[in-house]
């Protein structure tokens, strides 16, 4: 009986914590807020610093912005910026894309979301 009962509450906060982790709901003014902390190294006005410039990023495909130098290994990651790619990638670049030169991390699930919120709500180039 106990086994089963360890069981059950195993399954259930399985999956609670899926559920906990569909929920998460990114805010776009925040997410404004939280870029300052990205605007030393990316624009969302179009141009390069030393990265490349993020207004329209979602959707498009990664080493994509012309006249901006990427790594060799963004350029070969065959990766198109979904919300997933981006959130897996500001939460270890080095992980997501070995030998990527952006080495700062978001750790944060929440201002992940609200960054990648904000990013899409900038529309396209």
């Amino acid at each position: 009986m106990l086994h089963a009962l360890r069981l059950i509450l195993s399954i259930a906060t399985i999956c609670l914590a899926g559920l906990a982790a569909a929920s998460i709901v990114g805010n776009p003014v925040r997410g404004q807020q939280l870029f300052s902390r990205c605007s030393g190294c990316h624009s969302v006005q179009g141009e390069n610093k030393s990265g490349p410039p993020l207004k329209g990023v979602v959707g498009r495909e990664a080493g994509a912005v012309e006249g901006y130098r990427y790594s060799p290994a963004l350029m070969n990651a065959g990766t198109t910026w979904s919300e997933d790619a981006l959130d897996n990638y500001l939460a270890g670049p080095t992980k997501a894309v070995r030998g990527t030169r952006m080495t700062f991390s978001v750790s944060r699930e929440q201002d992940r979301a609200d960054i990648i919120a904000y990013l899409k709500s900038l529309g396209g180039q």
